[in-house]
């Protein structure tokens, strides 16, 4: 009896099924691409190699800048609760901003977002919006290791009251406190929290949240430093001694590091968008170099130094080496971390837009403005309003300025002697400041306008 088969068709079939074996998966049934989000504590972009800085030494963070997607154009808010709560919401603060040290419950996180669509979700850092027992769970996070949650983060020791965020410091750990007393630097409890988090859910899409509590002052010794005591019980002062300020900017890079390690130990670095920015401007003791020239911090601030932060964005294979003009600011993040996780933001009143194909290489669609509401304590008259592109920055109160030229804001145009081309960009930034107005019916009370 002759063999039904025949030996040209079954080679063809084992090149097939080999060919068909290697093939790459197809889109959709690849894993959703893990975040990890870094944000230190006060750090400006004048502290950074790959931005022109000269004064201390970011090596990984260079790296990842060189290799990725690295920003010229990012703003934030100029302190911290401002900052983190329109980095998690995507809406600018004229919106929910209510009062410092608060995350008002009623509003919709990146966290909720992702946990929705089935991340595994960590914060670990400095919280500083709300002392709810669950407030991070809450927000969408599943683990959190917290400086600042339940607490305020500071204790009286011998009479003395001394800040606890950094040596022997006291945590929150999903809200339960924790006291350390063996040495511990608070910084590296919250990197081996983050490492411990990877190393658990590296088969599923992650978020890390890592709001640093670097470089924040107390300015204080590190590990690293040669007079590094690990017997501290903190700093009893507030601003601690800024000339460890270098110090703790390194430590920042070298934290980065050991994260970047981590993925790249899991094989994780090619399906993590891995990205740095920081909450505002450096504090204002300090002054660094930035391309040879002195620049002073300016935290607190609506100029420059209070608000330009870096942005870098790493992701091997995905995110091409490339230097981006584009504008981006805090309320952008949301809405790229929901097209990174394919989640709808039809529901959403946002602000910002997703930078997700500029990271790929796209043109996408940038933003023309960016727009800023600040009033750290809601106090009456002190509400400042601006709404600039990268070169000029318009004032509600009328105050406009080119902003690359006079950097401290010292001297606003003369609204008398600009060119046509200055008009006509003073007009469009005025229609952004116009369209805001609605939303900005705290204000008009507090600053008694209504």
């Amino acid at each position: 009896m002759k063999s039904i088969f025949h030996p040209l068709p079954l080679a063809l079939l084992l090149i097939f099924s080999l060919q068909t074996a290697n093939a790459d998966p197809p889109a959709a049934s690849l894993p959703k691409p893990n975040i990890v989000l870094i944000m230190a504590d006060d750090l400006g972009l004048e502290t950074m190699g790959s931005y022109g800085g000269t004064s201390y030494k970011t090596p990984n963070l260079d790296r990842l800048a060189a290799n990725g997607a690295r920003f010229e154009h990012c703003y934030a808010q100029p302190i911290c609760t401002p900052s983190r709560v329109q980095i998690m919401t995507g809406q600018y603060n004229v919106r929910n901003y209510t009062r410092f040290g608060l995350l008002p419950r009623g509003e919709t996180t990146f966290a909720h977002k992702l946990k929705a669509e089935g991340y595994a979700t960590c914060i670990a850092g400095k919280w500083q919006l709300g002392r709810q027992k669950d407030a991070p769970q809450h927000f969408g996070f599943d683990e959190s290791l917290l400086w600042q949650h339940t607490r305020d983060g500071r204790a009286k020791i011998d009479g003395t009251r001394v800040d606890k965020r950094y040596e022997n410091p006291i945590l929150e750990k999903n809200g339960e406190p924790l006291a350390y007393n063996d040495g511990e630097f608070a910084p590296d409890l919250m990197v081996d929290f983050i490492l411990d988090f990877i190393e658990r859910k590296a088969e599923q899409p992650f978020l890390v949240y890592y709001p640093m509590i670097l470089t924040h002052c107390p300015f204080v010794p590190t590990p690293h430093s040669e007079d590094w005591n690990p017997a501290s019980v903190g700093s009893s002062t507030y601003k601690g001694d800024k000339t460890y300020f270098g110090d703790m900017v390194e430590y920042v890079d070298h934290l980065i590091g050991k994260i970047e390690a981590e993925l790249e130990r899991h094989g994780l670095l090619e399906n993590t968008y891995l990205i740095f920015t920081g909450d505002n401007g450096t504090d204002r003791t300090i002054v660094s170099m930035l391309n040879g020239q002195p620049f002073p911090g300016r935290k607190g601030t609506l100029t420059d130094g209070g608000t330009h932060v870096p942005l870098i964005v790493s992701r091997p294979g995905t995110v091409p080496a490339k230097v981006h003009n584009d504008l981006i600011d805090f309320s952008d993040f949301l809405p790229t971390f929901c097209e990174i996780a394919n989640s709808s933001t039809d529901q959403l009143s946002l602000d910002g837009g997703s930078f997700l194909p500029q990271l790929h290489g796209e043109t996408g669609k940038p933003r023309k403005s960016v727009y800023c509401w600040y009033n750290r304590d809601m106090k009456p008259g002190k509400t400042q309003v601006t709404a600039r592109n990268q070169r000029y920055k318009l004032y509600r109160s009328g105050e406009f300025y080119d902003v690359p030229n006079d950097l401290q804001e010292k001297q606003p145009l003369d609204t008398d002697s600009l060119t046509p081309g200055q008009v006509a960009i003073k007009e469009e930034l005025q229609d952004v400041l116009n369209h805001y107005e609605q939303f900005d019916r705290l204000s008009q009370v507090i600053d008694g306008r209504q």
